[in-house]
C-alpha cells in the first residue's frame, strides 16, 4: 500500500469519528436514541385521546359560529352542562344503577351458561352432534325479532328485561369456549393420560387453561353485547335506566340528554372492555402466544 493511499484511508477516518457516524453510515446509538426521545413527546395513553378532542374541538367551534341546528345537535358544552345537571339531581345515580343490575345480571347468567354448555358440547361427541347445531342455528336469529315473544311470554317486567340482555351474552361466550376446548392440542391429551390424570384435574390443569384466551375473548364480547341489548331492553316499557332516560329525553325534544345517555354506554362500555382487558393480562401471563 502507498504512502497516498494511507494518507486517504486516515482522512476518511477522521472524517467518520468527526460527523458521529460509524463505518455503516447508520447514526450512533446515541443520537438515534436521542432522535426518538424528541419524537415521543406525548404518553402513550394520550395518543387516543387526540382524534376526540380534536373532533369536540371542532363541534364546539361549529355550534359557536351558527353552522350546526342546536336543537338537532347541542354543542359539547351544552351537553356538559345537562350531565351535570343529572348528577347534582340524582338521577344519573338512580338511571346507572339500574342499568348496571339488569347489565350485570344478564351478563352472569347468559354468561355462566354458555360457559357451562361451552365445556359440555367441546367434551362430549354426542352432545356436540346433538345440542351445537341448534344453538349454532338459534345464534343466526336477529334478537330483535324475538322481543315481541318476550314480551308476550314475560311481559315488560325486569325479568324479560334481563332474560333478553342475557340471551345476547350466552353466543358469545358459547362460541368462544366451544372452540377452546376443542382447540386443545390432542398431545396434551395423551401426556394426561400417561400421568394418570383424574377427570377434575384434567379440567383444572389442561382443558379450562387451554380454553382460557378464547374464553376470555367470548366474555369481552359478552359484556359488548350485554351493554348494546340493555338499551334495547330498557326502551322497552322501562321505568328507569340510561335506556329509558334516552327514550324519555327523545319525546321531549331533549336532545343533549339523549347525548349523555349515548356518552355514558359509551363510557361504561369502554371501562368494561378494559377491565376485561386488564383480567386477560393478568391471566394470561403464562401464555407466550398471547400479544396483550
Amino acid at each position: 500500500m502507498s504512502a497516498n493511499d494511507i494518507a486517504w484511508e486516515g482522512a476518511a477516518d477522521a472524517g467518520k469519528a468527526a460527523t458521529g457516524k460509524p463505518e455503516t453510515g447508520k447514526p450512533s446509538p446515541g443520537i438515534a436514541a436521542a432522535g426518538k426521545q424528541g419524537r415521543a413527546r406525548l404518553p402513550k395513553w394520550l395518543y387516543g385521546w387526540v382524534l376526540p378532542l380534536a373532533v369536540l374541538a371542532l363541534w364546539e367551534a361549529a355550534s359557536a359560529l351558527g353552522l350546526v341546528s342546536d336543537s338537532a345537535l347541542p354543542a359539547p358544552s351544552r351537553i356538559a352542562r345537562a350531565f351535570w345537571q343529572l348528577c347534582a339531581s340524582g338521577d344519573m345515580a338512580e338511571h346507572l344503577k339500574m342499568s348496571a343490575l339488569r347489565a350485570g345480571g344478564g351478563f352472569l347468567l347468559g354468561g355462566a351458561t354458555g360457559l357451562l354448555l361451552g365445556v359440555f358440547t367441546g367434551l362430549g361427541r354426542w352432545a356436540e352432534r346433538t345440542l351445537d347445531p341448534s344453538i349454532q342455528m338459534l345464534r343466526t336469529v336477529p334478537l330483535l325479532a324475538v322481543i315481541p315473544l318476550f314480551i308476550l311470554w314475560f311481559g315488560v317486567g325486569e325479568f324479560s328485561k334481563v332474560l333478553l340482555i342475557a340471551l345476547g351474552s350466552f353466543f358469545p361466550v358459547y362460541f368462544h369456549t366451544h372452540l377452546g376446548v376443542n382447540s386443545a392440542d390432542k398431545k396434551l391429551y395423551e401426556v394426561t393420560r400417561i400421568l394418570q390424570y383424574s377427570k377434575l384435574k384434567l379440567m383444572t390443569k389442561l382443558i379450562l387453561p387451554a380454553a382460557l384466551p378464547n374464553i376470555l375473548l367470548g366474555v369481552r364480547l359478552s359484556v359488548g353485547a350485554s351493554w348494546l341489548l340493555l338499551a334495547v331492553a330498557e326502551m322497552m316499557g322501562a321505568s328507569a335506566g340510561v335506556g329509558y332516560m334516552i327514550q324519555d329525553a327523545r319525546v321531549y325534544a331533549q336532545t343533549d340528554i339523549v347525548f349523555v345517555g349515548i356518552l355514558l354506554f359509551a363510557l361504561v362500555g369502554k371501562l368494561s372492555d378494559s377491565a376485561v382487558r386488564l383480567a386477560e393480562r393478568r391471566c394470561l401471563r403464562w401464555s407466550n402466544t398471547y400479544k396483550g
